[in-house]
């Protein structure tokens, strides 16, 4: 009985350490289009699947700022499997850094998708009623309602977050006051 009760406990051990570095590896994107590709190589991506409905340059936009390009498909025109919607793909200095994908709410629902996560990568990390986010040290990927997948490059979004030259406005400043006073 001991010797079974000690190789239930090195299952579990191993369990654990296996489920924690799984839940470590994070996709970093979705189908052939990942995080960190450039702009000409995720419009190729694009192209090859027809799942995001991906027209070409009309969908490509530029947005306010350097180096920034948006691309934003309308997945409910595309050809594929019709389980995406409209789709959102932002890059900095050509590096694709954000994928928003929505959901079609007809053909899929939330907590399939949510089960199919959990199986796969573990726990979220934060969990709340309006999202689930896993987050690895490159990687956050979260899952809002009422059926939006996001793909954030932790390290593009952080360089750019600190190349803000926004100031904080005084209710960021009083809230800060109030924790430390805490």
């Amino acid at each position: 009985m001991k010797r079974f009760a000690k190789i239930c406990a090195v299952v579990s051990a191993l369990y654990l350490v296996a489920g924690t570095a799984f839940a470590d590896e994070l996709p970093n994107g979705y189908g052939n289009v990942k995080l960190g590709m450039s702009l000409d190589a995720a419009k190729e991506a694009l192209k090859k699947n027809i799942d995001f409905g991906y027209h070409g340059d009309r969908d490509v936009s530029l947005l306010p700022g350097e180096n920034r390009v948006l691309i934003e498909t309308d997945a409910d025109k595309g050809l594929g499997s019709n389980f995406l919607n409209r789709c959102w793909f932002q890059f900095a200095d050509d590096q694709l850094y954000i994928m928003i994908i929505n959901v079609n709410r007809e053909k899929m629902d939330y907590y399939s998708i949510f089960t199919t996560l959990c199986d796969k990568y573990g726990n979220p990390d934060s969990l709340n009623p309006e999202r689930a986010v896993w987050k690895n040290d490159s990687v956050t990927m979260s899952l809002e309602k009422p059926l939006t997948l996001k793909y954030v490059d932790n390290a593009k979004f952080e360089e750019l977050q600190n190349q803000s030259n926004v100031p904080k406005g005084p209710v960021e400043i009083t809230r800060e006051d109030f924790l430390e006073a805490l």
